[in-house]
């Protein structure tokens, strides 16, 4: 008994899991043609299937409906089935009706019925329909009261409509209800049927003639009947009416719903709930919010792959075509021009349905052309082929109207949770509109002015699958006024996107991460900036200078992440086999991307111009340490007798001029070439053809063939590709012009340096008020005024190694040095120049006495000169400075841990950072915000050479700037007359 109920148990266990299997896919159904079906089966065109025919019957012509083989008549039919039965023999032939048996005066046709002699008509009844023994060849007499009618053409009799005759046992339809040409006893729907088509969105509500005329026929014959062209034709006319549904029970949709309830005892088609028998689908449940279910469920079975031999990147979608009586008309392969009212050419268009692109096209049409073209509207069941082999599936495509009312309300234009997905779709409609007549002009017509199919990647997927497509459709109303120049705009898209979440999380987290280190360096820089300037003190000052320092690094911080992220969309979406990343999509999904590159732009700008501003205040002075070699004879006139006195010779001003005008060039110079960098990009980008990896298209190819669809760019991989293009050549000449062209060419900061030297000049810079940078220039030949034949004498003697070394300190080389300096030191700098300070501001503050203000430069300037140099000279024990090395760990977070109290500290630096205060020293922070700048424009323009030409002006522009206000800067700081600055 035991063993029995396991097997019994088992049993169950297997046939869930079998049915389970089966299926797995929730909305597939079988995929068949009318062409597929036997010559025993017709196709039924609610459930989209063959369907067996009925014993002794055979598929009809049109292969849509069953028909009585040759030798049975029709014996009793519903509409939507039919009863056959043998003729007896005497009486072998079938009547042209089909519903019953005559004897023929001559021979029978292959279909089993009598034939006449040419130029006769067959009479099978009287003159009052009575049906003859035998068959008259013989001119139709319609006469009345039979049960016959003359056809259309006029040329035969026949039975009259069966409606009439199955409802009121007559031709006429009395007391019942004749509606659409045919008779209906009572029933369970609305004897008043709304004919109104409501445009929601211009709040006008028109009668349809064509739902007048058709609505209520349509409803009762798929009601009453069964009539399945009837019943399509309602659905399509709730299709006509957006899905929509409303208090009114009586308008199409409100038929459509009370149909469906009705007739719950017939079943589902196809094994989906959703799809009654004998009806069309139009919606995914009877309330909304179930599309999460249905799109995000189960993802398709295939999978999609962009290379190897798997490569699969075909959208195979087909499509079920309705006209608007409800005769199914044919499967259409989606492709061309069917989805898409656009005109463009094949190529261009099946460039949609090839996964990966996105898809963008936009035009305008005449309305006199959308009259012309679409006098009548078609319908489309979309579905995607998961055909494989003999194995021929389909899964529906799920729609959203976004015009589709749920009690007055547009309920798909919200969150997902409250859509009402649908099926069936229509690109024009052009009948509802019609008022008055079917003949007449429409007062309004609808388009589907968007049309958008919609991919989304499983989530974590490695192998490319997705859920089912969502196809998205928005149409508009156009009220015909002047249909000649009334236009109308409308799109068609394929777009992919993908959870965005995780790439969301991980950029927050990446961003607080160096956000947070950012913070702790830019407070390593303002407690450097406060030693460097002497002050112990925390103020509004050093409150502003940490936020200029943190809007730098947080710019660094904003500038790695986004070019981090534009590279790895770039890199891993145009690399990947199987599809397992989708770029994000423009709008939303791109917003905060773009947000970052300007906050990174906007920073790195307040860091750059802080920079500049640095720049254009720093304090130099040129220390000139020649010396008069001898006396100079100056004749001084006395009473009558001119008597000579010996004064020192002067010491030529050119040296420090020349050295001045050298110091002027070198403010601007870089380490690249900013011309080449533009030009180098903009060949790359545009020559080369680099700016296709920007396309949203899964494709690396350069070159695109003009007639080949291009998509839209993608801001993500545009700027990824563009910042990475202007770093990497950044970077590529950087390391030319240090590794070759100074090496090997020309250096001219180490040619300053050694011009310093022949000059006998040495340079101090304070770009702090306690810190700085010192170049010692003293000549180790004692003198630099001199001939040529002794400064070659000299040159050559210090290359053999036959005098002095030219570093600070004995048997050294080294020349420059980051400085330290005390605050007693300052205070006699700034007591020197305060003269020169108080020259500028109001007349009763400058002192009389002092002279001519030419006069107090240079007698400013003679003393600075003497007391630097005795500095230098160690000639002042309260100014005293030692020469050390800086420790690795002050190098690397440029901050110095020795104060100098009581003795200024002079660093050794191989490294010559005093080009900090220049261009050149700051390549990095150029850089980074000629590539933002660059992209910014680009990301808002859409156009690399834009972006290039304005790079270009706004660094001409600073150029400019620096190199005007940094050369009344040195004029004003050394003492130099601006005159001779050339």
């Amino acid at each position: 008994m035991a063993t029995g109920k396991l097997l019994v148990c088992g049993l169950a266990l297997f046939l869930t899991i079998k049915s389970n299997l089966l299926h797995s896919q929730q909305f597939t159904i079988s995929f068949q043609r009318p062409s597929d079906c036997g010559v025993e089966q017709f196709y039924d065109i609610s459930s989209q299937s063959c369907v067996k025919c009925g014993p002794n019957q055979s598929s009809s012509a049109t292969g849509l409906s069953c028909e009585c083989v040759t030798g049975f008549r029709v014996l009793a039919t519903n509409g939507a089935s039919i009863t056959c039965q043998q003729c007896p023999l005497q009486k072998p032939a079938v009547t042209e009706d089909g519903y019953g048996c005559i004897l023929c005066p001559g021979s029978l046709t292959e279909q089993g019925t009598c034939q006449c002699p040419s130029g006769s008509i067959l009479v099978e009844r009287d003159v009052q329909g009575n049906p003859l023994e035998e068959a008259r060849c013989e001119v139709c007499n319609g006469a009345e009261p039979a049960l016959s009618a003359p056809d259309s053409y006029g040329d035969r009799c026949q039975r009259c409509q069966a409606s009439l005759i199955n409802t009121s046992q007559s031709c006429m339809c009395g007391s019942n209800i004749l509606a659409g040409g045919l008779c209906f006893p009572p029933n369970n729907l609305p004897t008043a049927v709304n004919p109104n088509v409501n445009y929601a969105e211009l709040s006008l509500p028109v009668q349809s003639a064509w739902f007048s005329t058709n609505l209520y026929s349509s409803a009762a014959a798929c009601l009453v009947y069964t009539n399945l062209t009837a019943c399509q034709a309602l659905g399509n006319m709730c299709v006509m009416n957006m899905h929509s549904f409303s208090s009114v029970a009586n308008d199409a949709c409100g038929l459509y719903n009370t149909i469906f309830r009705a007739t719950a005892a017939l079943g589902s088609t196809q094994d989906i709930s959703y799809w009654r028998a004998n009806l069309p689908w139009l919606y995914y449940g009877d309330q909304p919010g179930l599309a999460n279910r249905v799109l995000q469920t189960e993802p398709l079975p295939t999978g999609f792959s962009f290379k190897g031999r798997s490569r699969n990147t075909d959208i195979n979608l087909v499509a079920a075509v309705y006209n608007a009586r409800g005769d199914f008309l044919q499967w259409e392969k989606v492709g061309g021009n069917n989805l898409q009212l656009c005109p463009d050419t094949a190529r261009r268009q099946e460039a949609a349905y090839t996964f990966g692109t996105a898809y963008q096209e936009t035009c305008v049409l005449s309305v006199a052309d959308l009259l012309r073209v679409y006098a009548e509207p078609l319908f489309y069941d979309v579905f995607v082929d998961l055909s494989r082999g003999e194995d021929r599936r389909l899964l529906p495509l799920p729609t959203r109207n976004l015009n589709q009312e749920y009690n007055r309300k547009f309920i798909n234009r919200g969150n997902l949770n409250d859509w009402y997905l649908s099926r069936r779709v229509l690109l024009v409609d052009t009948l509802s509109g019609r008022e008055k007549s079917l003949g007449s002009l429409p007062k309004v017509i609808r388009i589907a002015s968007s049309i958008r199919i919609g991919f989304q990647l499983v989530p974590g997927t490695q192998k490319g699958q997705v859920y089912p497509p969502l196809l998205s459709v928005t149409y508009s109303d156009v009220v015909i006024t002047a249909p000649n120049t009334q236009t109308v705009s409308v799109s068609f898209a394929v777009e992919y996107e993908m959870d965005q979440t995780e790439a969301h999380m991980k950029t927050d987290i990446a961003l607080g991460v160096l956000g947070g280190v950012s913070v702790l360096y830019s407070l390593v820089k303002t407690a450097s900036w406060k030693r460097r300037i002497g002050s112990p003190l925390i103020d509004m000052e050093t409150v502003l200078k940490f936020l200029l320092f943190y809007a730098g690094d947080l710019a660094n911080v904003f500038f790695f992440i986004t070019v981090g992220t534009g590279l790895y969309w770039l890199i891993f979406y145009k690399a990947q086999h199987f599809v397992s990343v989708l770029l994000p999509l423009p709008g939303l999904q791109e917003e905060r991307f773009v947000a970052y590159v300007g906050c990174a732009f906007a920073l790195k700008t307040v860091q750059f111009l802080h920079k500049l501003i640095q720049q254009l205040s720093v304090d130099i002075f040129f220390i000139d340490w020649e010396r008069p070699r001898g006396k100079a004879n100056k004749t001084i006139q006395g009473n009558a007798i001119g008597e000579a006195k010996h004064n020192p010779s002067p010491v030529s001003i050119w040296r420090t001029y020349f050295v001045a005008n050298e110091w002027n060039e070198i403010q601007t110079i870089r380490k690249i070439s900013p011309t080449f960098q533009i030009m180098a990009v903009l060949f790359l980008l545009e020559v080369v053809g680099f700016s296709s990896l920007a396309l949203r298209d899964p494709w690396s190819d350069l070159q695109r063939p003009p007639q080949s669809y291009s998509p839209p760019y993608s801001l993500t991989l545009r700027y990824g590709l563009a910042a990475t293009l202007w770093l990497c050549i950044g970077l590529l000449q950087i390391i030319f012009f240090t590794a070759f062209h100074e090496r090997f060419v020309e250096d001219k900061i180490r040619q300053f340096v050694d011009l310093c030297s022949i000059s006998n000049i040495s340079v101090l810079l304070l770009s702090h008020r306690c810190f700085g940078y010192y170049i010692h220039g003293r000549s180790v030949h004692g003198h630099a005024d001199t001939n040529m034949e002794e400064m070659n004498i000299n040159l050559k003697r210090e290359a053999e190694s036959l005098c002095g070394q030219r570093g600070l300190l004995p048997n050294t080389d080294t020349q420059t040095f980051q400085i330290s300096i005390t605050s007693r030191l300052r205070l006699q700098y700034d007591r020197i120049l305060e003269p020169l300070s108080r020259r500028n501001g109001p007349s009763r503050l400058v002192d009389a006495a002092s002279g001519h203000p030419f006069d107090r430069s240079t007698k400013a300037y003679h003393t600075m000169n003497r007391f630097l140099g005795s500095v230098i000279d160690h000639a002042h024990r309260d100014m005293e400075y030692v020469v050390r090395d800086k420790l690795f760990f002050e190098r690397v977070i440029g901050m110095e841990f020795m104060e100098p109290m009581d003795k200024s500290i002079f660093y050794n630096d191989e490294s010559h950072s005093f080009s900090d205060v220049l261009f050149y020293g700051n390549e990095a922070t150029l850089l980074i915000f000629d590539t933002l700048f660059f992209c910014v424009v680009d990301l808002g323009a859409q156009s690399f050479i834009l972006a290039g030409v304005l790079t270009y002006f706004q660094q001409m522009i600073f150029r400019l700037i620096r190199n005007g206000i940094g050369r009344r800067n040195l004029a004003n700081k050394t003492l130099v007359d601006q005159r001779f600055l050339i």
